[in-house]
């Protein structure tokens, strides 16, 4: 075969199906479309003004009107702008794909006129077709000696062309609905679509109802602007009320004067707002703006925590407020809600590649028109850019709740419950994160006090030196440790942790007794949280409170002095509670009035939460937690006397009683187990009774 070159070609035969059935998947889309290139043809005239190659008039306001019409079941979108001529028509609505945007761009680069131009691919038009059974388009250029332009079409690919009879500058299509989109006829359809997809477009866009009757408004006569519109003059008379005196008679008081009134036909509202806040410098809104457009965007009654308005200029244009919302609990809002924008115009609000992950539960707005959108504007392209963006956004919030911390740390403390999730969740996803985040990170102690990690370890640190000489060797010491490698276990620096305050409140109170401190890690999130903060510090341990009785909580003894009581309990209990993974261990507490607490091992507890956290046990209840240490109070009373009546009749059931008694005070007992206690306890009862 010869070889041979040349262009592929695509056929409107061929392509234009794919355009209305396939290239958006929302029919709605076809409002932000239109409207869209309604908005770019008065900001094209506004340019065009701006740099002397057209004088527009005095009193020139660029507007978009959509008018409705359930009767005729026709839509029209009309503009005041840069309108075509008969070749600008047969180039870009008549040539598929041909941008009139990206022409306008090319061709006036060099003048800095690339701003609020919101088309790129041609194709936004044809939306038009997926609802519509025939569109016209109406148009009068603004250059001088136009002729004003007709085009039809009925969605195949031949099309009608002639001259109109369009007499003002501007734009005007008409849709002729088919049966099955009827609905975007209907104004109050209409203003939701348009709510959705238009609210913050740079161009005033007014909604009207073929046919609508005229509604009517008061104002005041001052008000010259709206004076030629008078349909009725106003007066209404002074009203008095009657005011008993001192006396008992009454007089006639002024309550409303008289006063003078114009009826106008009402002024049209535009329905979007050109100038959002994101727009805005920050340093220019106030706090009740801020929330104000909390409520309005997102329909959330409650305030936000706070929020960060995003303002960039370099290496990519992005503005936009993050919210940071008040969430009820840890599983109350999974999934928050980024709006994207590109130039003002609703992308979507379901983009999870401009957010990290971790911060998904943010409610916020982003405008960047440098977006690499794709052709239907509803997906992102270029994976590089896209992380740039990520990366920003994630540095601007840390750096928001790391100045928060350092300024303003009353008001971090107050927000930091809320927050806390979604920091510790980035903290376990992104390594910068984590690193900006690591020294401010808020633990609540168990004095409900807010600590962070550099505090808390100088906190420990101090309560264990006693002078100037033993923190000097204790530095020495943490050199040697960094010269001979890895930290051994007993070496490093414990952080005590409770996960249930009321389950756990005897060691709480223990170590309150004892002026010792542990901070409450008591979300889902905090065993994942606290294992990674140890790989990336592992000069530190985290070890739940019932992990091991301390030496600062038990009394320094003689090993000899209790080695007959180990023997004896030893004894009694491993008989008595026949288990055989079962440690017991005898110490002096200090704390009187403990007779005995339950320890496990940090790790292989750890393991058992993470196994039921992700149902790696199969759905078991079963406690995989490892053996357990039962410490026994060798000062308390019960514990005494099991020592001197080892082979009472009673021994097993105080035994079986200090166990459980332990047990509760670390965990809820198993159903069978809490129903041996309560017969147990009501054998102690009747003991005691006779």
């Amino acid at each position: 075969m010869a070889e041979k070159s040349g262009s592929l070609s695509i056929t409107s035969e061929n392509i234009f199906p794919v355009i209305k059935k396939w290239l958006y998947s929302d029919h709605d889309i076809f409002y932000r479309e239109l409207v869209s290139n309604a908005c770019d043809a008065i900001t094209k005239l506004e340019k065009f003004g701006m740099m002397g190659d057209y004088e527009l008039p005095d009193d020139y306001k660029g507007k978009v009107t959509v008018e409705v019409n359930p009767e005729k079941k026709t839509i029209k979108i009309t503009d005041n702008g840069i309108g075509m001529t008969e070749d600008e028509v047969d180039k870009y609505i008549n040539q598929i794909a041909f941008s009139g945007a990206t022409d306008f761009l090319e061709k006036y680069k060099d003048k800095g006129s690339d701003d609020q131009i919101i088309g790129h691919f041609g194709l936004g038009f044809y939306s038009a077709f997926m609802v519509a059974d025939l569109v016209y388009i109406d148009t009068l250029s603004y250059q001088d000696g136009a002729t004003a332009v007709h085009w039809e079409c009925d969605g195949g690919t031949d099309y009608t062309m002639r001259e109109g009879s369009k007499d003002t500058i501007g734009t005007t299509i008409t849709l002729f609905l088919n049966d099955d989109c009827l609905e975007f006829a209907n104004e109050y359809k209409a203003r939701e679509v348009l709510d959705k997809y238009c609210s913050f477009m740079p161009t005033e866009i007014y909604l009207i109802k073929a046919n609508a009757p005229e509604e009517y408004e008061e104002i005041d006569p001052s008000d010259k602007k709206d004076t030629d519109k008078v349909i009725e003059e106003i007066h209404q008379e002074a009203e008095y009320e009657d005011k008993k005196k001192d006396d008992g008679t009454t007089e006639k008081v002024l309550k409303t004067p008289a006063k003078d009134k114009l009826k106008i036909v009402k002024r049209p509202v535009p329905i979007n707002d050109i100038h959002p806040l994101w727009t805005k410098n920050p340093s220019d809104c106030t706090d009740e703006e801020y929330k104000d457009f909390y409520h309005k965007v997102f329909m959330d009654y409650r305030d936000p925590l706070f929020w960060v308005h995003l303002n960039m200029d370099y290496p990519f244009n992005l503005k936009g407020i993050i919210y940071f919302p008040k969430i009820n609990s840890e599983y109350d809002s999974i999934e928050g809600t980024i709006k994207l924008y590109n130039n003002q115009v609703f992308v979507a609000d379901n983009i999870k590649e401009v957010i990290p992950e971790y911060f998904m539960l943010l409610k916020g707005v982003i405008d960047c028109p440098d977006l690499p959108l794709n052709v239907s504007r509803s997906a992102l392209q270029n994976d590089g850019f896209v992380a740039k963006i990520r990366d920003y956004i994630s540095k601007k919030l840390a750096d928001k709740l790391i100045g928060m911390e350092k300024t303003d740390k009353e008001t971090y403390e107050k927000y930091w419950d809320d927050i806390s999730p979604f920091i510790k969740f980035g903290c376990l996803k992104d390594e910068k994160f984590c690193d900006k985040m690591n020294d401010y990170i808020l633990f609540k102690d168990i004095n409900d006090k807010y600590v962070t990690l550099p505090e808390l370890l100088e906190k420990d640190a101090a309560s264990h030196e006693s002078d100037d000489e033993s923190a000097e060797k204790k530095d020495d010491t943490q050199n040697e440790k960094k010269d001979d490698g890895p930290i051994k276990d007993e070496d490093k620096t414990a952080i005590y942790y409770v996960t249930d305050p009321k389950q756990q409140g005897q060691y709480i109170d223990m170590f309150k007794a004892n002026d010792m401190d542990a901070v409450i890690l008591d979300r889902t999130i905090d065993t994942s949280f606290i294992t990674q903060l140890e790989h990336r510090n592992q000069h530190y341990k985290f070890l739940r409170i019932d992990a091991d009785v301390t030496k600062a909580l038990s009394e320094e003894t003689d090993p000899k002095e209790l080695e007959e009581d180990q023997k004896t309990l030893d004894e009694i209990f491993k008989k008595e509670l026949s288990k055989d993974d079962l440690t017991i261990k005898v110490e002096k507490l200090k704390t009187d009035d403990i007779a005995a607490v339950i320890n496990r091992d940090e790790n292989m507890r750890r393991m058992n939460d993470m196994m039921k956290m992700y149902n790696m046990n199969g759905g078991s209840n079963e406690d995989f937690s490892g053996p357990e240490t039962l410490v026994l109070n060798a000062t308390h009373p019960l514990v005494r006397y099991l020592v001197g009546n080892k082979d009472s009749e009673n021994a097993g059931l105080i035994a079986h009683q200090l166990y459980d008694l332990a047990e509760l005070s670390n965990q809820p007992l198993a159903p069978a187990e809490m129903s041996e206690f309560i017969k147990r306890s009501n054998q102690i009862m009747e003991i005691l009774t006779k």
